[in-house]
């Protein structure tokens, strides 16, 4: 297979996590006789500084040419006053809408060698495994905004086709799963959530009487994700609930660098990035955990190219690393050595070399 990928560094310790994604992309291409062709490009603050644009026209033109684009992360102080026209997370906005990527999979899956990296007790943690669907390109972040002195206002809309494009999303997700999807909103209070809630279960009652739903509120999920994590399976929710309710996941998995993304369409490109920020206070320190980005590269493969063997190859490969102490600062047991970012990365393409085809 030839391919064509977009290759988004950003900002932070985004550079530094994907130059290992790539390693390891590099090294499936190799060993499963694919071509990838990588376009590097500006994006968010670094863009900023060069083109005052945080997604410049060319970056945008190469990733809507790409099979799939690839990013690390984006933002950091020097781009964050309040008074600051143009910010990084503009151009991650305005990305995923130009893309058409509505629908954000995060999988929380706990490996069976970091249960004592989470704070949670381990039978709270055992069989943990489930994923959010998080609509991407609606909401407040996207609403309508406004300031003056002495007030502000962000305005959250959602269409009825929002909300049936991405529960259909959810839905196709739990019949491969275990048929259990759970609908997380805020329909005790705000009217988007109450058009949420009715479009929804219209469509899942017409058109996937096959999955059990639920509904929850927003505040109970996020206690309930704490409290009995492993009864949920697929859960969907809008924009800014699943922003919020899967950075508290990731600490069912151990850490925020652990956990993978994938922002999809009506079509197969897609964008890939791990769920984590540009974490500048330890940018250039080479303790980043490239994990995360490591198998949003799995996901891309899977989901955008259609390389299952391949996806699940690298999979099992970050298992067996981090199963034989593989891990960085934020994950390491106590009393072990913490590995550098580079070194993960070479942990896990030793995995992949001697794990077969």
């Amino acid at each position: 297979m030839k391919a064509q990928i977009a290759v988004l560094g950003g900002d932070g310790i985004g550079p530094e996590v994907v130059a290992e994604g790539l390693r390891v992309l590099g090294a499936v291409g190799r060993a499963f006789g694919h071509e990838f062709a990588l376009t590097e490009l500006p994006f968010g603050g670094v863009a900023i500084d060069s083109d005052g644009d945080p997604l410049p026209r060319a970056t945008l033109d190469a990733c809507l040419r790409a099979d799939a684009v690839l990013l690390g992360a984006i933002g950091g102080p020097k781009w964050s006053a309040p008074t600051a026209k143009v910010r990084p997370e503009q151009g991650l906005l305005r990305l995923r809408k130009e893309l058409g990527v509505y629908a954000n999979l995060r999988p929380v899956k706990l490996e069976p060698a970091l249960v004592g990296a989470s704070t949670l007790k381990p039978e709270v943690l055992e069989g943990v495994d489930l994923v959010f669907v998080r609509e991407l390109t609606g909401g407040i972040y996207f609403g309508e905004k406004k300031r003056d002195a002495n007030s502000a206002s962000d305005l959250c809309t959602y269409t009825v086709q929002e909300v049936e494009r991405i529960t259909r999303v959810a839905a196709r997700l739990a019949q491969q799963r275990r048929r259990k999807l759970t609908s997380i909103d805020k329909s005790n209070v705000l009217e988007t959530s109450r058009l949420w809630r009715e479009v929804f279960e219209r469509v899942m009652r017409a058109e996937f009487p096959d999955v059990s739903f639920e509904h929850v509120l927003v505040d109970a999920a996020a206690m309930h994700l704490i409290r009995r994590p492993r009864d949920f399976d697929v859960c969907v929710t809008e924009n800014m609930f699943g922003d919020i309710l899967t950075d508290e996941a990731s600490m069912l998995a151990g850490s925020l660098g652990l956990l993978p993304s994938a922002s999809l369409g009506d079509g197969k490109r897609g964008l890939y990035e791990p769920i984590h920020g540009s974490a500048p206070d330890i940018a250039g320190q080479g303790i980043a955990n490239p994990v995360g980005t490591i198998l949003s590269v799995a996901m891309l493969l899977r989901h955008s190219l259609g390389l299952s063997a391949e996806a699940d190859a690298i999979e099992k490969a970050v298992t067996g690393a981090i199963g034989e102490g593989a891990r960085t600062k934020d994950i390491v047991a106590p009393g072990a050595h913490a590995l550098t970012t580079r070194q993960v990365g070479d942990a896990i393409l030793t995995k992949l070399s001697t794990a077969g085809r």
